[in-house]
């Protein structure tokens, strides 16, 4: 189990934003996370990824226990064992894509091997745009960008916030179909918030959050079609 929560509840004052939330997430694997606004998503991506502390229970990646870690251990687990994928793709404008992927390994002060880089662009179709800066880049040139970085430190879970949120439908299914490849030749784990069922479409499994509790959960051979209707009961 490379990621894993036991009854994780997150207060904020009275308000209970997750609610005993208990769900495991296993080695190349693509789950989706979905539900209304306020349903306790985002909550859930920050407390499992270590970005926020929950008020209860247990929350474990690689098998270390997040609640035993202080914020330097954190900062460090987030920064070796970790990746992360946002909406907004979080490049530096003033470097190339090829600096932009390095950066993890540099802010960890490690060098990279010999052509590490160059390999992780290639892996997202990139290696030709290495001396391109993200002004140079399209939208969804700049998100395999970002998907590179997040993988350079080999991480043991990457964490997807509206990945394809910026981009247009066709951009879209090449960078999800890309992730979903990740997982599949890789065993990558991913955890994907999401508020499309097409996006979801692409998961293994599909996760329904209301008001900071899981109703339902979906597997199988999904669909949109079917994430949609889902969705329709529940959310």
């Amino acid at each position: 189990m490379k990621v894993e929560l036991r009854a994780v509840r997150r207060t904020y004052g009275t308000v209970a934003a997750l609610d005993g939330v208990t769900a495991g997430f296993e080695a190349g694997t693509l789950t989706a996370i979905m539900g209304p606004s306020g349903s306790g998503k985002s909550t859930l991506l920050h407390c499992a990824a270590g970005l926020d502390r929950p008020t209860e229970g247990t929350v474990v990646i690689d098998g270390t226990d997040l609640g035993s870690l202080n914020e330097h251990g954190l900062t460090v687990l987030r920064r070796e064992r970790i990746g992360f994928v946002f909406q907004a793709f979080n490049l530096v404008s003033a470097l190339t894509a090829e600096q932009n992927v390095a950066l993890p390994l540099r802010l960890a002060g490690r060098s990279a091997a010999p052509g590490l880089v160059l390999q992780a662009l290639a892996e997202v179709g990139l290696d030709d745009r290495a001396r391109h800066r993200p002004n140079g880049l399209s939208g969804g040139e700049q998100q395999r960008v970002a998907i590179a970085r997040a993988l350079i430190t080999k991480p043991a879970v990457v964490f997807a916030d509206e990945p394809t949120g910026q981009l247009d439908t066709q951009t879209s299914r090449q960078v999800l179909g890309m992730l979903r490849r990740l997982v599949d030749d890789h065993g990558q784990t991913m955890i994907m918030v999401t508020h499309d069922p097409v996006t979801a479409s692409y998961a293994d499994r599909v996760i329904f959050l209301e008001d900071g509790r899981i109703v339902d959960e979906l597997t199988g051979a999904l669909t949109a079609e079917t994430v949609a209707a889902r969705m329709a009961g529940t959310c």
